[in-house]
């Protein structure tokens, strides 16, 4: 009988320490994990726009890198924290949407082991190529491709919407583009910008600095309309590929099961400082749209994501372990 007790007063105990905890939220920094390495574009959008997500918090914030698995590593290591909204998620639609519909026998759920706390931002990729490639067009490239099979290499991270965009437009047009997997964006561009890869994809805001600068050449974006500082470089869909998602999210997600009020807490901050002069006008430097939605918002928008890159990948031909 007094074992039980024990364990009673215990589990009472500890029951009663989360919604404690959850009313003096935050009493410790804050850690957001991005599952890739430093420059890439989800480093470089959670960076930009959380600049004043502590001060709204009035607790420190701190951003870690976890590279690994095509953001798999970091994603699981959240999943796998206290929901206490002391660990948070650089997530969206390629770790919650895209991962889903790729991979197979995951040891997490990147959908039902998180909650969506706030929207960052959107943004979109564009397929560009080193410029010693004989090729100023995506028909030039599929042309130069067809000449010499087997000799263009592509690359990107693998999982991810530049790997998808990469395969889905080599099954698409038919061409030997063989496919290098980085373990995140800036190696990738490092590498193409050497001429080591030929070809990749990435988002505008990390590619966009070096396409003006001439050290990379545009060909193809995946927004709906053409980017207003690339007015001659045409969509997917003008050159007839209008099934593939226009958009990409980036948002911050928390372990499923974190308090409720925990989640509204961390998304008034991060909200308050998207709307500040300062960020709107840093997030508008990379080309990106700043996005303050609700919780609810992004919860819906994310559950429809995952059929849309489904399709993608099938057609692309991209199934993963």
């Amino acid at each position: 009988m007094r074992k039980f007790v024990a364990i009673l007063f215990c589990i009472v105990a500890a029951t009663a320490i989360v919604p404690v905890r959850a009313q003096t939220f935050p009493d410790h920094p804050v850690k957001i994990v991005v599952p890739y390495p430093p420059g890439g574009p989800s480093d470089t959008t959670m960076r930009v726009s959380t600049r004043n997500f502590a001060a709204n918090l009035g607790q420190t914030v701190i951003i870690e890198n976890v590279p690994g698995a095509g953001g798999r590593v970091g994603s699981r290591d959240v999943a796998r924290s206290a929901p206490d909204g002391y660990t948070l998620l650089s997530g969206g639609s390629n770790e919650n949407a895209i991962t889903p519909a790729l991979y197979k026998n995951l040891d997490y759920d990147p959908v039902k082991d998180f909650v969506p706390v706030a929207a960052l931002a959107t943004d979109s990729n564009v397929v560009v190529v080193n410029p010693a490639v004989p090729a100023n067009s995506l028909a030039g490239l599929v042309a130069y491709a067809k000449a010499n099979p087997g000799k263009l290499t592509s690359g990107s991270a693998a999982g991810i919407a530049p790997h998808l965009l990469l395969e889905y437009l080599r099954a698409h047009t038919g061409t030997d583009i063989v496919f290098v997997p980085y373990k995140g964006a800036a190696p990738a561009i490092a590498d193409v910008l050497g001429n080591q890869i030929q070809v990749h994809a990435s988002a505008k805001s990390v590619l966009l600095p070096l396409i003006k600068a001439g050290k990379l050449r545009p060909l193809v974006v995946t927004s709906a309309e053409r980017w207003p500082e690339l007015p001659d470089v045409p969509t997917l869909r003008e050159l007839g590929f209008t099934n593939y998602p226009t958009t990409l999210w980036f948002v911050v997600m928390a372990p499923a099961a974190t308090p409720p009020n925990v989640i509204t807490k961390l998304n008034a901050a991060v909200d308050a400082g998207l709307r500040t002069s300062e960020t709107e006008d840093a997030i508008a430097k990379l080309g990106l749209r700043p996005q303050a939605l609700s919780a609810p918002e992004i919860a819906a928008i994310m559950a429809k994501e995952v059929p849309l890159w489904k399709a993608v990948a099938d057609e692309a031909g991209v199934h993963l372990e």
